[in-house]
């Protein structure tokens, strides 16, 4: 069935791109795909389709028509799954690092989706074909866990725990550089990088609000173990904000050093603890995944030189 939803800008939305807002009220919509239901005039202001780039004024009626989802055209593939929780409406997964979250421009096969359809075959149609169950993501390179919704109803309630910023989700992260508090707070807004278009950066202008708690666990010289709280879920987050601290994460190579540090491909960045209420039953679930072998390893090598 089409879903069809009303929207009129408020004042404190004026001037933002329609596809910009229109992704701050469908956070279980990607931006690109609001910007394809825009082109293909599934998407009206004041009864006349416009483009994703149009500013929208306060008063404007915006109507968004998300058609049903097609038949689905990812393959289903016998992956194995750390399954750390599962019912009829909820899978909570532990991503291993190096595994692709959902397909897309050369990653069709191997990735968490392909894997999940084999073991599910009932997720969510909400976020498309391409990202059935998806409610939130994990870069490629960064482990831990991840929250699967089975069907429209508990899609729909975890987007909107995460909109209401509800869901607990706390990383572990080895970062360059000795950090000069032992907690702090980055609160900076995150867009594209004005001349790389591959990568994320904190803007002054057209960023979106992102906001990243921070406290040092352990420190070794060089290098700082970390606990790290999202209050935001933007694309890298953790990894912009620390960058922009002038302590990247320790592999990661699109934002800090251009050599790896300790051989390790990617950065050195896990989803440790998350928590969120049962899209059904309502109540509170938390659940945490230990540090992959690859990264216990590195801290290891670390308290031996301490």
């Amino acid at each position: 069935m089409e879903k069809i939803s009303y929207y009129r800008v408020e004042e404190g939305n004026a001037g933002e791109r329609l596809d910009v807002f229109l992704a701050k009220e469908n956070p279980e919509l990607s931006r690109s795909h609001i910007q394809k239901l825009i082109t293909g005039q599934q998407v009206t202001v004041n009864g006349d389709p416009v483009r994703s780039s149009y500013r929208v004024k306060p008063g404007d009626e915006v109507v968004l028509r998300v058609p049903p989802p097609r038949e689905l055209e990812v393959v289903p593939e016998n992956i194995p799954l750390d399954i750390y929780y599962e019912d009829a409406d909820v899978v909570v997964v532990n991503k291993p690092r190096g595994m692709v979250v959902h397909p897309a421009e050369g990653n069709y096969s191997g990735t968490l989706v392909n894997a999940l359809l084999f073991h599910c075959r009932d997720l969510s149609g909400v976020n498309g074909i391409m990202r059935p169950g998806i409610v939130h993501r994990l870069d490629k390179d960064t482990s831990g866990l991840i929250m699967v919704a089975k069907n429209d109803l508990a899609h729909l309630e975890l987007a909107r725990q995460l909109k209401e910023r509800r869901v607990t989700r706390r990383y572990i992260a080895l970062a360059h550089g000795n950090f000069a508090e032992d907690r702090g707070t980055v609160d900076a807004p995150i867009g594209r990088h004005p001349r790389d278009r591959q990568r994320m950066a904190v803007v002054s202008q057209g960023g979106r609000h992102a906001v990243t708690h921070y406290r040092v666990l352990e420190r070794f010289g060089p290098y700082t173990l970390l606990e790290l709280r999202l209050e935001t879920g933007r694309t890298h987050q953790i990894r912009v904000h620390m960058a922009y601290l002038g302590h990247p994460l320790v592999g990661d190579l699109k934002y800090g050093p251009s050599r790896p540090h300790f051989d390790l491909q990617g950065q050195f960045l896990h989803a440790a603890t998350l928590g969120f209420h049962h899209p059904r039953k309502g109540e509170y679930m938390e659940f945490t995944a230990p540090l992959p072998g690859e990264l216990q390893d590195i801290l290891a090598r670390l308290k031996e030189k301490s």
